[in-house]
């Protein structure tokens, strides 16, 4: 059985991995101090099943997360349990809406052999193909839960969990956003703002309608549930108070 405290042999392992896997993959292993970023990932670790029980018992120590350039990625970890090998675990996007995954099943994490020559054709016909399926589904969802903005109009969309989403029909707008902390899913397009600082996402949305406005792009906001054609929003456009808004977990 492999050292699980030996962080060479499972960065190691990840490079091979990512070198064999169908497309551009980069490997980049987080240590056991990178206490902050292995806790945003294990919340993002798509999985009901083999990788859910672990983490059930054994909190994330060191992993090696495998990136592909269109924003997908799979996460290495150590097994903790008797058996050689590692487990391997889809990672949600955290740029959608949360209510992009409902009804969309987990692309469930799997086993891996200490070979990651092996491995790698099992991850490509097993893993990989489900989460690739499962990722066109949630990012389809996305699309289908905002309401389309116009090259005139920015819309921006209150999600379940506070966060702000759009998918703004001008290169410009998406030049703004971006500078105000909205971070861009590579596929789908879509913006998120977070909303885990609350006064930081007030701000943003505070300071982008005067940006937008001077650049001819009026703004709206809507919560989805109405599904209702919003007004123009003024160009500083008031944000919605945080406790007028029920964050919900997200359903995957």
């Amino acid at each position: 059985m492999h050292d699980h405290d030996t962080p060479e042999h499972l960065a190691s392992y990840a490079d091979v991995l990512a070198g064999e896997l169908p497309g551009t993959w980069t490997s980049t292993h987080l240590p056991a101090d990178a206490k902050d970023d292995l806790a945003e990932l294990s919340d993002r670790i798509w999985d009901l099943d083999l990788i859910a029980a672990s983490l059930a018992e054994h909190p994330l120590q060191q992993v090696a997360v495998l990136s592909r350039p269109d924003g997908a990625q799979l996460v290495l970890l150590d097994r903790r349990d008797e058996r050689d090998g590692f487990l391997l675990a889809a990672v949600a996007p955290r740029t959608l809406p949360d209510e992009a995954y409902r009804a969309v099943p987990e692309p469930n994490g799997i086993a891996l052999a200490n070979d990651p020559f092996l491995s790698a054709e099992q991850v490509a016909d097993d893993l990989l193909a489900r989460y690739d399926s499962a990722l066109t589904q949630v990012r389809h969802n996305a699309l289908d839960s905002l309401q389309p903005s116009q090259p005139d109009r920015v819309v921006l969309t209150w999600q379940p969990d506070g966060s702000v989403a759009t998918a703004p029909a001008d290169d410009r707008a998406g030049a703004v956003l971006m500078d105000n902390g909205f971070v861009q899913d590579p596929q789908s397009g879509i913006y998120l703002l977070e909303g885990d600082d609350t006064q930081a996402q007030a701000r943003a949305l505070r300071e982008i309608g005067p940006q937008l406005d001077a650049l001819g792009i009026g703004t709206a906001l809507q919560h989805p549930a109405g599904r209702t054609t919003p007004t123009a929003a003024p160009a500083s456009m008031p944000p919605v108070p945080a406790s007028s808004r029920t964050p919900a977990s997200r359903s995957r």
